[in-house]
């Protein structure tokens, strides 16, 4: 499957210059995410998916569509390594924090090497919009505070800021095992108890915050209000798929989404009462 590198910056609206310094690897990182909204809909589709990047990009790309880490990231690094950086895929463990190491290789982390390390993080739908030295530090992004803290044992992670979803990842500096992050991505699309099996998440940046689709719940979130409503009707469902988050489904898997994302909401809800 051809990838461009043109293509892939025109998908993102980057139209600056293209070398190997952190200027570049920042404005890229920043547009990549304001361009392409993290999402899980084939997820929910039942459409199975894996990690290569070149299906990320026919996906990104070709069909502007969204996707997850393995493909946000993988895509990104695909990228980057074709202007030339060297870049290192990690495994990272989202909430590592709460179940230890079962959750590493649940999430892609890139690092990238310039005159020092960078962090490189489009795969973290709620998190930070430009790159992170990697170092100990404290840092406010677009209004939200974040953490990057040493372990320990070894590895950094990596914490979100009060809104977000999972409150923090972790990773080390060691090249990815690629049969872990197999693995992973396996369970967790097939998995009746992964999160992304669970629930529709769409999440996209903004300039000041996030927009955020968790179910049948619509979010937007700055750095003081996490406001939220219930989507009501299959016609507001698909506007704000489209108009939010930039993806406009063919009618048959909208209507298959409105389905199980529905009947999702209509058993939580039971659940609680």
């Amino acid at each position: 499957m051809q990838a461009n590198l043109d293509d892939y910056l025109a998908r993102i609206d980057y139209t600056g210059p293209v070398a190997v310094d952190v200027a570049t690897l920042t404005a890229i990182h920043r547009r990549h995410l304001l361009s392409v909204t993290y999402e899980n809909i084939d997820v929910q589709l039942g459409v199975p998916l894996d990690t290569d990047p070149h299906k990320a990009f026919d996906k990104i790309v070709n069909r502007r569509r969204g996707g997850w880490c393995y493909e946000m990231n993988g895509l990104l690094g695909w990228a980057l390594t074709e202007i030339g950086f060297d870049i290192t895929p990690v495994a990272g463990g989202v909430a590592r924090a709460l179940i230890g190491d079962a959750a590493l290789g649940n999430h892609l982390v890139l690092l990238a090497d310039l005159d020092s390390r960078w962090v490189v993080g489009a795969g973290f739908g709620d998190g930070f919009i430009e790159p992170l030295p990697l170092r100990e530090h404290q840092f406010n992004d677009r209004g939200f505070n974040f953490r990057l803290e040493k372990q320990t044992d070894g590895y950094w992670r990596l914490h979100n800021h009060q809104f977000g979803a999972a409150p923090s990842f972790d990773f080390n500096e060691a090249p990815a095992d690629r049969d872990l992050f197999a693995r992973q991505c396996q369970w967790l699309q097939t998995a009746t108890d992964s999160p992304f099996v669970r629930a529709l998440v769409c999440q996209r940046f903004q300039e000041h915050g996030y927009e955020i689709q968790t179910g049948l719940i619509a979010k937007s979130v700055t750095p003081t209000e996490d406001r939220r409503e219930t989507i009501d009707s299959f016609d507001q469902f698909v506007e704000r798929l489209a108009n939010v988050f930039d993806i406009n489904l063919p009618g048959p898997d909208a209507a298959r989404l409105w389905e199980r994302v529905s009947e999702s909401h209509e058993r939580h809800m039971a659940g609680q009462t």
